[in-house]
């Protein structure tokens, strides 16, 4: 089947995988961290003290996705989808009219729950269980909404902010999500319900096993891919949330180093898609080990950058990787676990990603107040997914081999 007919025969649900996508930009970091500056003078901040809040908040939400992520093995993809768009919008109106530091945490969480944590796991889940044959390519669908939230959100909040003040431009989001629930309602009036050659609607992991999210804890790959899952989150999410420093840093004006975010996205699509069809031809275990070595090159790019060329080539070396990071841990999960239970297994990894995403702002603006300048920081992160990258080689090696062995 070619992709376009794979597209029209499955343009509702593929649509409404995309649109989750594109709402969790608003509680994602890189939109989120476009009002850093704003928020840090509104409430008197300092960088490790606005680090710390988020890392508070975005640590409680990845606990709180760990019990509701399983909710997508049980409620349909509307209903659910809805919720957490209503939620998400309700956390943008509070973020626009907050006016004590006491609830920036509350409000962190709230955003970082209902958007980075819920929007994107129920979109990724549902293309992951809903599409086998062609799961490679639903996911790079699904994530089609959050590149075109990374290449116009920031870029258009920031150059909005000449015009109205930072609080209302929360509104403006919450009006965006609000509108879109009828439209989720309108997409999925009838859910897909897979059908495979067996009859069943579920695919079964290794060894022909429909792994349980206690059994997958207690197998060593799960391990051995979590520092995987938790370092692109930690350090992209650390590279995000302090743009407006870096840039400062650099000597560049935000604006300026904003418009080469969408180069980064450009390259992220092109890279997705390109995952999308490795995943369906060779499967996404035999990949999985490689795709974080673009950002070795690329944070040693940002330590060094002496202009705003060379940091917009690190940002296109992060897009290669993160084509990787959108579509391989879920397709990888659906094919070493199975997809009967894979909302409760996916949980846990998204509330790992949400942790990730947690510690790497407070860490990092912790060393900004401490004197070690974010340039210098990148280096260290470099060395870190080098290091990840070798250690995934031999346990996905083992696994490959259970995996052939059950097939």
């Amino acid at each position: 089947m070619s992709f376009v007919s794979f597209l029209r025969q499955n343009a509702p649900w593929l649509a409404a995988g995309a649109l989750l996508s594109f709402l969790s930009s608003f509680g994602q970091t890189f939109f989120i961290a476009i009002f850093a500056g704003e928020i840090r003078t509104t409430y008197g901040l300092s960088h490790g003290g606005w680090g710390s809040i988020y890392t508070l908040g975005t640590g409680a939400s990845a606990v709180a996705v760990l019990w509701a992520g399983g909710l997508t093995d049980r409620f349909r993809v509307r209903a659910l989808g809805s919720v957490v768009i209503a939620g998400l919008a309700v956390a943008c109106v509070a973020m626009a009219l907050n006016g004590s530091v006491l609830v920036l945490p509350v409000l962190v969480f709230l955003l970082r729950f209902f958007g980075q944590g819920m929007a994107s796991h129920v979109a990724i889940v549902t293309m992951a269980r809903w599409f086998t044959v062609n799961r490679g390519r639903a996911l790079v669908v699904a994530t089609f909404g959050f590149i075109l939230g990374e290449a116009s959100l920031p870029i258009t909040f920031v150059w909005l902010k000449r015009f109205f003040d930072w609080q209302q431009l929360w509104l403006v989001a919450a009006a965006i999500s609000v509108a879109m629930i009828p439209v989720l309602f309108l997409l999925l009036r009838q859910e897909r319900q897979p059908q495979h050659a067996n009859g069943n609607d579920a695919v079964a992991g290794m060894l022909g096993q429909h792994w349980t999210r206690g059994q997958a804890l207690r197998h060593p790959l799960f391990w051995a891919l979590i520092p995987a899952i938790m370092a692109f989150p930690a350090f992209g999410t650390a590279f995000w949330f302090h743009q407006v420093h870096f840039a400062a840093v650099k000597g560049w004006d935000h604006l300026s180093f904003v418009t080469v975010i969408p180069l980064g996205t450009a390259v992220f699509a092109l890279s997705t898609f390109t995952y999308g069809w490795a995943i369906d031809r060779f499967g996404a275990a035999r990949l999985m080990p490689f795709y974080l070595l673009p950002l070795v090159l690329a944070f040693g790019l940002h330590w060094y950058a002496p202009s705003l060329v060379w940091s917009a080539v690190a940002i296109m070396l992060m897009g290669v990787a993160g084509g990787g990071q959108a579509t391989l841990p879920a397709a990888c999960w659906a094919e070493f676990y199975g997809t009967r239970h894979l909302g409760a297994i996916k949980s846990t990894v998204a509330a790992f990603m949400v942790l990730g995403s947690a510690l790497g702002p407070g860490l990092s603006g912790w060393l900004i107040d401490l004197g070690l300048d974010l340039p210098a920081q990148y280096l260290g992160y470099g060395l870190v997914f080098l290091v990840i990258s070798v250690g995934m080689v031999g346990p996905v090696s083992r696994a490959r081999s259970d995996l052939s062995s059950s097939h």
